[in-house]
Formats: structure tokens, C-alpha cells, sequence
């Protein structure tokens, strides 16, 4: 069986760090980039010895042929540039490549996830798969190419630095690895910092989305000016967060900037001090030449090069890190997933009864035979948290048991016709959640049916009446400006839209008033006297009485 992308996910996490892992998909043009990267810096002393000779020469008054000096320079800084142009061309393509990958798992996964992820909400399921993944681009375009670049090319020119003056190697040896060791000192401040603040960007939208969604409501209850200040108020901690992370950005720049300057200094005291004759060690003949002199001074640069050119993306390498911990978070939260695609299918053909067997959930959950006949009104009912709920997701194939099985129209239950027997049922969720869009298409999701009837047999139609724009009036997520009377009705006319075959729903009467549940009772038993089966879970004695029959679910475990 296929493994849900959040299993494969937390294999990978297992296997590797988080951010090695989320690498995967792009490693080849990562270890093509770095491989360009590092040849194309290596032309570099190649070049340095052609100054070196040439202009060691004019000293001595030697004549040399500047055209072919001049060529062969030119030449080598044409491939130098074409060889790193490909470099980033190949960066670019590993950073396309991984965050395509993990935006693209993070929308399946969730396409199939049953229920409420416990990572977050969706402002922060968002922030992960849009703004925050784009932040993984710079430390696969920068910082991973330039800590191949400090692994391989500094060694180079040590060794070529040894050749012509063991005095300027020492003063590599020296100043070199101070730089790492301060670096790490800052990346731990710098990691810390940009851990919170994109915790803190998921929890902005998070807030975001929830203050849109109940916009109508904060309108109507002149609650507008406190909301506004607490937004304010998590803005402006965002920005001292950003703040933060820039600082500690700066700061181990600055760091190896200085460390860099002294370093390059040495090189130049020395090699000047030497040519003059004030210093008659450190080169191997004793004496240090013109071209060696120049030779090293070239280097010198290029040694430090590398390490800053990591430093200045070491802010990238804090924020990547931070990024990884969320999605190894994220991928680490173990919600069911639904069975099938979740995509639109044709109708399961034959009769709509349901059978549970001997099921079993994931959370210990454990449930007896309970059969629905086709046409059949049942409630289920028992105690809270019993699996009332869970019993209707299992009829609907939005969970998966681990043991037993879910038989519907005579078949087994399983990801080739879950698609199909879901086209045949109509969902009424014990919390009513909608669209960001009309009310017309909240109610009819691309399907065919009766609109009327279905407003008409939920009770809901005077209410649209009333609304501004009817049918075109647009709801939040949550159905801001509904009642939550009106908003169970909405999701009544929703479920029994396009006439379906099954209906099940999740505490249809449940904290609303007397009047109301009398009218979602008389909507849901029309189904029934239209030949729907109906499935209910309910605490509800008089939605129950209603019913065939009812069926006790107990706690067991």
C-alpha cells in the first residue's frame, strides 16, 4: 500500500536532520552548483600568478609580452564568469526544485488529512507553504554553495601560500579558524532569534485569518478599535523579532569583516616589510621575490573570501534551520487521512447501506458491528467521546481503521471507491464551516441539484431572502453574519443539495434554540421520507425519537 506523504516525511525525518532531508529533491543540482562554484574560484590564483609575473618582470626590467598575458587573463575571468553564472543557474534550479516539492507535499498532505491538523491553524498551515518556504531559497542559492566554497578553497591556497612563504600560511592557520568559531557563537543567538520570529509569523496569521472570518461580528459589536490594537500589538512584536534576527545578521558580518581586514593586513605588513629587506624570514630561499610577494598578496583576499561570503548569508542558514524545525513539526503530526483522493467521481452504484466491522482506530477507539439498511433512519448515541463522530467519518470513508472494515452498497470500503461512494453522500458537520465565497456556491460545490428545494427544505430560504445580495452574499470561513442557528441550516441545505443518497450528520441540533432544531429535524426527515438513509450523532432524545431506531456507542477501548 502507498505510503501518505506524511509518513514518507517522517521517514526522511528520521533518516536525516530536517533540513538535510527537505534538501533531498535538489541535491543533484546542489552538488552541481557547488562542484561549478568551487572551479570557478580556483581560476582565481591562476590569474593572481599572471599579475604576479607580469608585473614581477617590468620590475626587473625584463621584457614580456603584455598581449598574451592580457589574453590569457581575460580568458580565464571569461570562463571564471561562465562557470559561476552556471553555478547559480544550478542554485536556482535546486531552490525551484525543493520548495516546488515541499509546498506540493504540504497541499496533498492536507488535501488528505481528516479533521483539524494539531500544528495549526490555517493562517499558519498558509505562512509554512507560501512565505516561509520562499526563505529557504537564499541558503540554497548562497550560504549552501559557499560552505562548499570554505571546505575546499581556503585548503587550496594555504597550500599554494606554504609553497612560496611558510610565515603567510601561519598567519592563515591563525586567523582562519577564528573566524568559524566566532560564527558559530552568533548563528547560536541568530537561530534562537529566527526560530521566534517565524513561530511568531504563523501565529500573525493565524490571527489574521480569524479576525477576517468573524469580521461582520467584530462590525456589529463596535469591537473594532480593541481588535485593531491587538493586531497592532503582535505587528509590532513581529517587527522587533525581524529587528532581531537583522541585528545578529550584522553582527556576525562585522565580525568577519574584522578578523578579515587583520588577516589581509598581516599578509600585506609582511610582504612589504620583506621586499624592503626590513624581514629576512618566513620564505623558503630566505628571501621572499617580487612575484611571490605579489603573488600572496593576491591570495590573501580570496583565502577569506569564502568565509565571508558565509557569513554574509549565515542569517540564511538561522533562517532555513528555523524553517525546517516547523516543517519537521508540521510533518511530525500524525492526523488520519481520509481514504481515496478527495476528488470529484461518478456514484457508487448499488444500495446505500452501511456496515461497520469490528473497527478499530488509531487512537484505541474500538466500535461493534453496527449495520444501516438502505432508506434507514438511525441515531447513534452515547457519551462524549465515545466516537459517535468517529463512527460517522468511518461510514463516510474519512477515516481509515486499523483493524476491521467499512462495507457500503454491498462493497468493501477502500481508496478505489471511496471517491465514488462520498459522490453519493450529503455531510452535515457538527461545526459549520464554509468558503470564502457565496452563499450559492457554499450550498452547491460545483454540483447539480435543486437550490430552492434545498434552501426551502432546511428552513434557510426566508433568511436569504433577507440577506443584501441573497444568494451572492459572500460568507467567511466561520459564516460571519449568520446566527449559528442560521449557519446549521445553511449547512442542512448544504448536505441535502443535489438530493443524496446518504446523509450524515454530526449534532445537527446541538446548541440551538428549541425552534430551530424543530426546523432541522422536520429538513432531515424529509430526507427520509424521500428514500435517503440517514445516520445521525446525537445527544439529542427528541432528534433520536424521530428515527428507526437507535444504537448505543460505548467508550470502548
Amino acid at each position: 500500500m502507498a505510503q501518505s506523504p506524511s509518513t514518507e516525511m517522517n521517514g526522511r525525518k528520521a533518516s536525516a536532520s530536517p533540513l538535510v532531508s527537505w534538501l533531498e529533491p535538489g541535491r543533484k543540482y546542489l552538488k552541481q552548483s557547488a562542484i561549478l562554484a568551487v572551479v570557478s574560484t580556483l581560476i582565481w590564483p591562476f590569474q593572481a600568478w599572471l599579475v604576479a609575473f607580469a608585473i614581477a618582470a617590468l620590475l626587473k626590467g625584463e621584457m614580456v609580452s603584455a598581449g598574451w598575458v592580457a589574453v590569457a587573463f581575460i580568458s580565464l575571468g571569461a570562463i571564471r564568469a561562465l562557470l559561476g553564472y552556471l553555478a547559480e543557474t544550478q542554485a536556482d534550479k535546486a531552490a525551484e526544485r525543493i520548495i516546488h516539492d515541499a509546498r506540493m507535499q504540504i497541499v496533498t498532505a492536507e488535501r488528505q488529512r481528516a479533521g483539524e491538523s494539531t500544528f495549526g491553524g490555517a493562517g499558519s498551515i498558509s505562512a509554512l507553504a507560501n512565505e516561509k518556504l520562499d526563505l529557504l531559497a537564499p541558503y540554497i542559492k548562497r550560504y549552501a554553495p559557499a560552505r562548499i566554497r570554505v571546505l575546499i578553497v581556503p585548503l587550496v591556497i594555504l597550500v599554494l601560500a606554504f609553497s612560496q612563504s611558510w610565515a603567510i600560511a601561519l598567519v592563515f592557520v591563525i586567523t582562519g579558524p577564528l573566524i568559524p568559531v566566532f560564527m558559530a557563537l552568533v548563528g547560536l543567538a541568530a537561530k534562537e532569534a529566527s526560530q521566534r520570529q517565524m513561530s511568531e509569523i504563523g501565529s500573525l496569521n493565524d490571527l489574521l485569518v480569524e479576525r477576517l472570518s468573524a469580521l461582520v461580528d467584530i462590525r456589529l459589536l463596535g469591537a473594532a478599535e480593541t481588535v485593531t490594537e491587538e493586531f497592532a500589538a503582535k505587528a509590532d512584536d513581529l517587527r522587533h523579532r525581524t529587528m532581531a534576527v537583522l541585528r545578529v545578521a550584522f553582527l556576525s558580518s562585522t565580525v568577519l569583516e574584522l578578523f578579515a581586514a587583520i588577516g589581509v593586513a598581516m599578509v600585506a605588513v609582511y610582504v612589504g616589510f620583506s621586499l624592503l629587506g626590513a624581514i629576512s624570514f618566513g620564505a623558503w630561499g630566505g628571501v621572499l621575490t617580487p612575484q611571490a610577494g605579489l603573488f600572496l598578496l593576491l591570495l590573501a583576499p580570496e583565502f577569506y573570501q569564502p568565509m565571508r561570503d558565509l557569513s554574509a548569508a549565515w542569517h540564511d542558514k538561522a533562517s532555513a534551520e528555523a524553517i525546517a524545525g516547523e516543517l519537521a513539526d508540521w510533518a511530525g503530526v500524525h492526523s488520519p487521512s481520509i481514504i481515496g483522493e478527495g476528488g470529484v467521481a461518478t456514484p457508487l452504484e448499488g444500495m446505500a447501506d452501511i456496515s461497520l466491522h469490528n473497527c478499530v482506530l488509531p487512537n484505541g477507539l474500538r466500535f461493534g458491528n453496527i449495520d444501516v439498511g438502505a432508506g434507514e433512519s438511525v441515531a447513534l448515541m452515547g457519551p462524549s467521546g465515545a466516537g459517535k463522530t468517529s463512527a460517522l467519518r468511518l461510514m463516510a470513508g474519512l477515516l481509515k481503521p486499523v483493524s476491521g472494515h467499512v462495507q457500503v452498497a454491498k462493497r468493501m470500503l477502500g481508496a478505489d471507491n471511496a471517491d465514488a461512494w462520498r459522490a453519493r453522500i450529503g455531510w452535515m458537520p457538527q461545526a459549520p464551516h464554509f468558503l470564502n465565497a457565496s452563499l450559492k456556491q457554499n450550498i452547491i460545490l460545483g454540483r447539480a441539484g435543486d437550490i430552492d428545494r434545498a434552501l426551502n427544505e432546511a428552513a434557510i430560504d426566508t433568511v436569504v431572502a433577507t440577506l443584501p445580495s441573497g444568494l451572492n452574499t459572500r460568507l467567511g470561513e466561520t459564516g460571519g453574519g449568520l446566527s449559528g442557528g442560521e449557519a446549521r441550516r445553511l449547512t442542512l441545505a448544504r448536505a441535502i443539495y443535489g438530493a443524496p443518497d446518504v446523509i450524515l450528520a454530526d449534532e445537527p441540533t446541538a446548541d440551538i434554540d428549541a425552534a430551530t432544531a424543530k426546523l432541522v429535524i422536520q429538513g432531515l426527515m424529509a430526507q427520509v421520507k424521500r428514500g435517503a438513509t440517514l445516520v445521525v450523532a446525537t445527544h439529542d432524545p427528541e432528534l433520536a425519537a424521530h428515527m428507526d431506531r437507535i444504537v448505543q456507542i460505548g467508550a470502548e477501548r
